[in-house]
C-alpha cells in the first residue's frame, strides 16, 4: 500500500491531522438525521478503499493510529457538547480499525466491526438531537439531572454511552478485546496501549454522564422518553448485545 492510498484513508479511517477533516464536517451538519448517516457510512468508505487495495497497510501506521486514537480519546475527557464528545469517540474508535485491517484474517469482517463501533454512536446522535428539542442544547450540564427529570431517557442514555466505550457485551468490547488478545503476544507495547485508550474512553464516558444525569433535577414540564421509544433503544441495544456475543462465538 502506497503512502498516498494510506493517506486518503486516513480520511475515513481517521489519522492525525486528516482526522480534522472529519471532525469540521459532523460539525456543521444541520439536520440530526445527516450525522447519523455520516456515523454509519464514513468508516465504511475508509475500509472500502484499503480492502480494494489488497494490500496490508505499512507497520507505521499502526502506531500512528493508536497516536491518533490515544488524541482524541484524551481530548475527549474535557468535552461537554454531546455531538463534539460523539466526534471525537468517533475519531478515537474507528481509528483502531486500522488495527483490524492489519490483522489478517479479521481484515474480511472489517465493515462488521466498524458497523458495531459505529450504530452506538448513531444512538448516541439521536439521543442528543433529543435533548436539543427538549432544552435548546445537549450539553453536560444543561439541565443536568435528567435522573430525576427522565428517568427513562436518563436510562437509556447511559447503556448508550455504555455501549459506546465498549463495555460488555455489546459488539465494541469484543472488538478490543480481540485486538488486545491479538497484540499481547507478539506487541505488548501496542496491547498496553489499546487497554490505556480503553480506560480513557471510559474516563470520557463517565464524565459525559456525570454532566448529564446527576445532580439536581433541571428541565421541568419537559417530557421523557415515550415508552414505545425507550422499548424500541431496548430492542436495538439488545440487538446489539446478542450480535456482539455471536460475532465472538464466530471468531473463537
Amino acid at each position: 500500500m502506497s503512502i498516498f492510498s494510506c493517506l486518503l484513508a486516513g480520511l475515513f479511517l481517521p489519522l492525525f491531522p486528516s482526522s480534522l477533516v472529519f471532525n469540521a464536517v459532523l460539525r456543521r451538519l444541520p439536520h440530526p438525521w445527516l450525522p447519523m448517516v455520516l456515523l454509519l457510512v464514513w468508516p465504511q468508505i475508509g475500509l472500502m478503499l484499503v480492502l480494494a487495495l489488497e494490500a496490508s497497510p505499512p507497520d507505521w501506521v499502526v502506531p500512528w493510529a493508536l497516536l491518533t486514537s490515544a488524541l482524541y480519546a484524551l481530548r475527549a475527557l474535557t468535552l461537554q457538547d454531546v455531538r463534539l464528545w460523539i466526534g471525537f469517540l468517533a475519531t478515537s474508535l474507528w481509528a483502531l480499525l486500522w488495527l483490524v485491517v492489519s490483522g489478517g484474517g479479521w481484515a474480511i469482517a472489517a465493515p462488521l466491526h466498524a458497523l458495531g463501533l459505529s450504530l452506538p454512536l448513531v444512538l448516541l446522535c439521536l439521543l442528543g438531537a433529543g435533548l436539543t428539542r427538549r432544552f435548546g442544547a445537549a450539553r453536560a450540564g444543561l439541565p443536568g439531572g435528567l435522573a430525576q427529570s427522565l428517568p427513562r431517557y436518563a436510562g437509556v442514555l447511559v447503556v448508550v454511552v455504555l455501549a459506546v466505550i465498549a463495555t460488555p457485551l455489546f459488539p465494541a468490547f469484543f472488538t478490543m478485546l480481540g485486538l488486545v488478545l491479538h497484540a499481547a503476544p507478539a506487541v505488548p507495547l501496542t496491547a498496553l496501549a489499546l487497554a490505556g485508550i480503553w480506560l480513557l474512553w471510559s474516563w470520557a464516558g463517565a464524565r459525559l454522564l456525570a454532566g448529564l444525569v446527576v445532580g439536581p433535577a433541571g428541565g421541568d414540564g419537559v417530557a421523557d422518553l415515550s415508552r414505545l421509544a425507550a422499548w424500541g433503544y431496548v430492542g436495538v441495544l439488545a440487538a446489539l448485545v446478542g450480535a456482539g456475543i455471536y460475532g465472538a462465538m464466530a471468531l473463537t
